[in-house]
């Protein structure tokens, strides 16, 4: 048995109550992660192949274990050349640089403007340089999102570098059918729209869902980031995120008041719940992905170059932000359906797919789909398990909620209080030792002194006499 190691927060098989995932963030942040990690242990898991999940650490300590343990180490990523993801980047490097095994990178991304001008990375070209580097010494190629990615190695002098998007949108292999259900969209569509707090706070996104939420009675808003989670589920404002009061996450939002707004800590539910809408829009790549994969038609309004490189290799329908936010009647759902045109994406997804696993291929990796059951035992066991629902607004005060809600936090209290008290005993037997050695300190200095004057004299003399 053939045994991977992959970066994800979680393996698809886990099923974790709310509360703990958003204390343990298995989201690793943003949703939006589960989505092509969740596809990528889909894919590789073949008769003859385990797939585990690493949690997210890049633990240096653990090289040695990995070595021994795994065969491959496979790493789904995102935008991870940008600068607030430097550090990570460096302890990733750090970790593969001590493995022995192969390593294979999959749908990595640059992320800069739309204007694909990639001055604002130059400070960070030798954390990626270096990454890249030691990624190559372990695999033929590295997998990139798109077109500026790709073109973005190459000026470094990086040659093995292969676009083939995102994993996410072959969780289904070859196969993806996205049609319309309605000829147009009307007041009693069901819609959803997402988008991050940058795109809100600083690219006028809020503009467009407020006029979206004044047109459509049915919008609902799908939000991704940890930060909107526990500001559902326990009305948290602790994050610096929560001074984004526009956003519809934000307790003193409309939508959170109505209860149109969720976040969800499992793919399988999140896909299955855009199956009922007519449509789905937003600046968030993942989020309309999920659409996308639901068989619901999707828009990206494009706010940088990770979703517009994506959303150009995939043929996904887009139009940039900024000019959606100057004339907000081109951003109207209505207007945006009926533009919409899936051919390309539906048309030359076979060929992408086969892009994809030609690069596994390469990189000695087998796939579901070609060397397996198609995903079949994958989808078999994810049926049979319970998942929880979407995190929605708390805006009850029900013998449910809060028995819920408490109920876990008592299981914290005393999880804490077990800790505490092993930690005193430790403190404890710590203070004894310290007494016992600080005890014998001046006795063994004394034989020390008389160590080193028996010693010293010797040597000092035979120093002096040039021997």
């Amino acid at each position: 048995m053939k045994r991977i190691l992959l970066r994800s927060g979680k393996s698809p098989y886990d099923v974790v109550g709310v509360e703990e995932a958003l204390h343990r963030d298995v989201i690793a942040t943003n949703s939006g992660n589960l989505i092509f990690s969740d596809a990528a242990h889909k894919i590789l898991e073949t008769p003859g192949t385990e797939v585990v999940s690493n949690g997210m650490p890049s633990d240096v300590s653990a090289a040695g274990r990995i070595n021994e343990e795994y065969d491959a180490f496979v790493i789904p990523l995102a935008n991870a050349f940008r600068p607030s993801f430097e550090s990570s980047l460096k302890r990733m490097t750090r970790l593969i640089s001590r493995l022995k095994i192969p390593v294979v990178v999959l749908g990595v991304g640059a992320q800069t403007g739309v204007g694909y001008n990639a001055d604002r990375l130059k400070r960070i070209e030798p954390t990626v340089r270096e990454f890249c580097a030691a990624v190559l010494e372990h695999s033929a190629s590295i997998g990139v999102r798109g077109e500026f990615t790709e073109q973005y190695l190459r000026d470094m002098g990086f040659k093995d570098v292969e676009t083939i998007g995102c994993p996410s949108l072959f969780m289904y292999g070859d196969r993806l059918q996205v049609d319309k259900k309605t000829l147009e969209l009307t007041p009693d569509s069901r819609i959803a729209i997402n988008g991050s707090h940058s795109a809100v706070r600083a690219q006028g996104l809020d503009r467009i869902i407020t006029r979206t939420h004044e047109r459509y009675p049915h919008l609902r808003f799908v939000g991704q980031n940890l930060s909107d989670a526990r500001q559902l589920h326990w009305r948290d404002l602790s994050d610096p995120n929560a001074a984004v009061t526009a956003m519809p996450t934000h307790p003193d939002h409309p939508m959170f008041r109505e209860d149109k707004v969720r976040v969800y800590v499992d793919p399988i539910t999140w896909i299955d719940d855009l199956r009922s809408f007519d449509f789905s829009f937003g600046s968030r790549i993942h989020g309309n992905i999920a659409a996308l994969l639901a068989g619901t038609p999707a828009t990206v309004l494009c706010g940088d170059s990770r979703t517009l490189e994506l959303c150009r290799y995939f043929e996904i329908p887009h139009q940039r932000l900024d000019r959606a936010v100057k004339d907000l009647d081109s951003s109207d759902p209505a207007k945006l359906y009926a533009e919409a045109d899936f051919g390309g994406l539906v048309g030359g997804h076979r060929e992408r797919f086969e892009r994809f696993t030609g690069f596994l291929d390469r990189n000695g990796l087998q796939n579901t789909f070609t060397h397996g059951d198609g995903g079949a035992a994958f989808d078999e066991r994810m049926r049979a398990l319970t998942f929880p629902e979407g995190v929605r607004p708390w805006n009850d005060a029900d013998v449910a909620s809060l028995t819920a809600r408490f109920g876990w936090l008592h299981s914290r209290i005393d999880a804490l209080s077990a800790d505490n008290a092993r930690l005193q005993k430790e403190l404890a037997r710590a203070g004894t030792r310290a007494k016992a050695v600080a005890a014998q300190a001046p006795q063994a200095a004394s034989v020390y002194r008389r160590a080193r004057r028996a010693v010293g004299r010797p040597i000092r003399r035979a120093l002096g006499t040039g021997q």
